[in-house]
């Protein structure tokens, strides 16, 4: 066996021989990927400290990666499709590593978010290829063992990105965050030319252009209004944004239905498994990041957790990502997609709904019960979802279906991050109002309502001030708390309401076994790839 994988999978006569071994490349190049939005949860305290970062700074330090990692996922996937798979992970990679370096080098708020641009360029290129070539490369018998592998490697760096960035800053400034992912990237890039065939779609037309510029400005600017109008207030910016994503979408569905060879046959949302899956892993996402986003800051700022403790209880949400994934292997052919699917978002909505029952006085254990639901959730749910996702689109169309996937979690993830994350922003600063604004000056009071550091640091700097003293710091500190925790609570109960819906809206979409096996009998006989995709919705 040669030393290169240089043999085309398109020409290979049965499974490519190291397929487990090109699969741990392929969980790499993602982990790295993942791990660059969770890591920045505890580096961003101290980026905010060396940078002086106001706080729409830091919200933009964090979303210049996802606005073109989500925008751009679709048009990369099908060039990746047209041209070669493996080539598209091999750029991203290198992409991604030269935004680490220049994140790591630079001291200027806009260069950093600059870099984190670049980073997300090239996230946007590997997204997808990683699913195209796991689809491409593994035969359907063994396709689902290694999407639950993907689904856990993605599990596993929301726990590692904030654990491994905890370890780096106990150390080093916050540019090593952005420098660990250089070594791995490296690895991954010689393990793809080692150990990854090169994968092309045979006999694929012209790239439709037209219709991937669409999506770019549909969901870029979808992303940017959900991002800036819940956090910084709806003016002409976002308002225009979401105008403009309106339109685009509209264009978009308008020009795909016509196009003789659309980037992505918008009559593929009617197939209900298809479209029942798609809404699974959207609002799985938003419910399961907003709470690793908020939780994560309760434990920093309201228990004292340092970046390295922090990390370390993460580590239960990995576990229980196996454990489910280890249990959707077994039951998803006996049960179906759509017990599965529907029973990973009723426990992933019930470990939303217990962070309501979290207060001032709450401990980790509080958390612990959430976390290990939210694990339990993701490995049980987001494999059968995404398998059948995958299955629906024919080979010459992988890499728009790993994009088509990618941009459902990513942008489920972002509306997650910025709607919970405006509602716990606004009780808060309600909550800190009430409790002390008889007791502080207007500018320290704008101060403490516009983050719970910044009331912390309030805190401080009265502790320091002879007329005031560590009693009335300590009276503003416990009031902060408190309306942190108030402010967690009563964004849980509407993140878990909004969870419960979309799960109901997903279990009326998706088929049940029955349905699923009388619409194949209805359906006209389809390509090889899309007979399998009816097996496994089955």
């Amino acid at each position: 066996m040669p030393l290169l994988a240089t043999t085309p999978v398109e020409k290979m006569a049965g499974p490519y021989p190291r397929r487990w071994w090109a699969l741990i490349v392929l969980c790499l190049s993602l982990l790295i990927v993942v791990m660059a939005n969770t890591s920045l949860i505890v580096a961003a305290p101290a980026m905010t400290t060396d940078l002086g970062l106001s706080s729409s700074d830091l919200q933009w330090v964090i979303d210049g990666y996802t606005v073109p990692y989500a925008a751009l996922m679709l048009v990369l996937g099908a060039i990746g499709d047209k041209y070669s798979r493996r080539g598209a992970l091999v750029t991203g990679l290198v992409i991604f590593a030269g935004g680490s370096v220049m994140g790591s080098l630079v001291h200027e708020t806009g260069l950093v978010i600059t870099a984190r641009a670049v980073m997300g360029v090239g996230a946007a290129v590997v997204m997808p290829a990683t699913l195209s070539l796991l689809v491409a490369i593994f035969p359907r018998g063994e396709r689902a063992r290694a999407i639950t592998a993907w689904t856990a490697t993605s599990g596993l760096a929301i726990a590692v990105g904030p654990l491994v960035a905890g370890w780096l800053l106990g150390d080093h400034a916050w540019g090593s965050t952005f420098l660990v992912n250089v070594p791995v990237a490296v690895l991954a890039v010689v393990g793809a030319l080692l150990l990854v065939p090169p994968s092309r779609a045979a006999g694929m037309g012209r790239i439709d252009y037209v219709g991937g510029l669409l999506s770019i400005v549909s969901v870029g600017s979808l992303v940017y209004a959900t991002i800036e109008g819940p956090h910084f207030g709806w003016g002409a910016g976002p308002v225009t944004a979401a105008v403009v994503a309106g339109a685009g979408l509209v264009a978009f569905v308008a020009w795909e239905l016509r196009h003789p060879q659309p980037m992505l046959d918008v009559r593929r949302f009617l197939q209900r498994p298809f479209s029942g899956s798609m809404l699974a892993v959207l609002f799985f996402f938003f419910g399961t990041y907003g709470a690793i986003y908020y939780s994560t800051q309760f434990l920093q700022f309201v228990l004292g957790y340092g970046a390295l403790e922090t990390g370390v209880r993460l580590l239960p949400l990995a576990g229980a990502v196996f454990v489910g994934a280890a249990v959707t292997g077994h039951l998803t052919p006996k049960l179906g997609v759509k017990a599965m699917i529907g029973s990973g978002m009723v426990i992933g909505t019930a470990g939303v709904f217990l962070l309501v029952l979290v207060d001032k006085d709450s401990t980790y254990s509080g958390f612990l019960a959430p976390m290990l639901l939210l694990g339990l959730a993701i490995g049980l749910s987001v494999s059968p979802a995404t398998d059948t996702i995958m299955g629906s689109f024919p080979e010459s169309e992988l890499g728009v279906g790993g994009g088509a996937n990618d941009t459902a979690l990513e942008l489920g993830g972002s509306l997650g991050i910025a709607v919970l994350g405006s509602l716990l922003g606004t009780a808060y600063r309600d909550e800190v109002a009430d409790l002390a604004g008889d007791r502080l000056p207007a500018a320290a009071l704008h101060t403490a309502q516009d983050s719970v550091g910044g009331g912390l640091a309030v805190a401080e700097q009265i502790a320091r001030t002879p007329s005031a003293g560590p009693q009335q710091a300590q009276a503003l500190a416990d009031a902060v708390h408190q309306a942190f925790a108030h402010g967690v609570a009563t964004t849980s109960l509407i993140g878990g309401i909004i969870m419960a819906a979309g799960t109901l809206i997903v279990v009326a979409v998706l088929p049940g076994r029955r349905g699923g096996a009388q619409r194949r009998t209805e359906e006209q006989p389809a390509p090889a790839r899309d007979a399998e995709y009816s097996d496994s919705t089955s």
